[in-house]
């Protein structure tokens, strides 16, 4: 049986060493934005042939409102592993409809394969970027408060204060992540995110409940002993759940990298990935031990009281 609980404070420090660098990285180097939130262009193009990225940069220099455009190959393999398309994803500042087809004619001038079938273009304006970026900030804060009185009315304030303590350290720790990569921010990381909460929440709330049906049946025991052993008798559950979980996502995230191509499919699945990781160690080595901290304080506090 492991000490969960003797090693809490090495656990305390490897999340403070993840979380001081998480917020450090936020500060210099921030998050890579993309146009969900910031607002602007992009354009996902199936060429339909051959190209290099100097023929693509030919095609667009022209237009000024594309200077500052990243231009990102993609490809996408069919069943056997051979290539089946070739395209080129362009990030932009937001280009007006009458440019944009301007830009496509300009393609289809240079690349007559290319098909409207084979197009995808997004739009977002800087305020509707604002608006996004506001409602995915409210989405967390209510789903916190909702967890936070489920918890409690479930459980007790203690429970509710340390699963939102984990619940933070995770945000955190995966945003600091795709800070330190520059991978970018969009819609689907948000609901990555959200998605996260649920199944962490869903893996300590099952530890805890484990918790107090051992405090009830072992009055007598000491709590650090009855914490310890709720975790070990759940801790093949968690790992178990947690590797199931991850071979379904890996096997998406080679399906979505080696034959879709989709780069927003593939931000979600590694924002999941990195969530499950962080959620099953912080339900094991974070939530259980923090709640022990905190009865251990109210304890102390009660007998300076008397």
């Amino acid at each position: 049986m492991f000490n969960f609980i003797g090693n809490r404070r090495k656990a305390y420090l490897l999340s403070a060493v993840m979380v001081i660098a998480s917020i450090l990285s936020l500060a210099i180097f921030g998050l890579n934005l993309g146009i969900d939130f910031t607002g602007g262009t992009v354009l996902h193009l199936n060429l339909g042939e051959d190209f290099s990225m100097e023929e693509v940069e030919a095609v667009m220099a022209p237009f000024e409102e594309l200077s500052g455009a990243s231009v990102q190959i993609v490809q996408a393999r069919d069943i056997t592993g051979e290539l089946a398309e070739e395209g080129v994803v362009i990030k932009a500042p937001y280009i007006e409809e009458s440019r944009r087809d301007t830009l496509m004619d300009a393609f289809r001038a240079k690349w007559p394969n290319l098909d409207r079938g084979d197009l995808r273009i997004e739009s977002v304006g800087a305020v509707i970027g604002s608006e996004l970026g506001r409602q995915a900030f409210i989405s967390l804060v209510v789903a916190v408060f909702l967890m936070v009185i489920y918890i409690t009315f479930r459980f007790e304030f203690k429970f509710a204060v340390a699963t939102i303590a984990a619940l933070l350290h995770n945000i955190v720790v995966v945003v600091g992540i795709f800070s330190i990569l520059q991978m970018e921010i969009n819609v689907p990381f948000v609901a990555a995110i959200l998605t996260v909460f649920g199944y962490s929440v869903n893996d300590t709330i099952v530890i805890f409940d484990r918790i107090r049906e051992n405090i009830v049946r072992r009055r007598k025991s000491d709590y650090a002993v009855v914490v310890n052993e709720s975790i070990n008798q759940n801790l093949m559950r968690s790992v178990n759940t947690s590797l199931t979980t991850l071979f379904v996502l890996v096997a998406l995230l080679f399906g979505f990298h080696y034959y879709i191509g989709s780069l927003d499919l593939i931000v979600f699945v590694v924002a999941l990935i990195l969530g499950v990781f962080i959620g099953t160690y912080s339900s094991i080595f974070i939530a259980s031990p923090l709640w022990l901290n905190l009865h251990d304080l109210k304890l102390k506090g009660s007998r300076k009281a008397a």
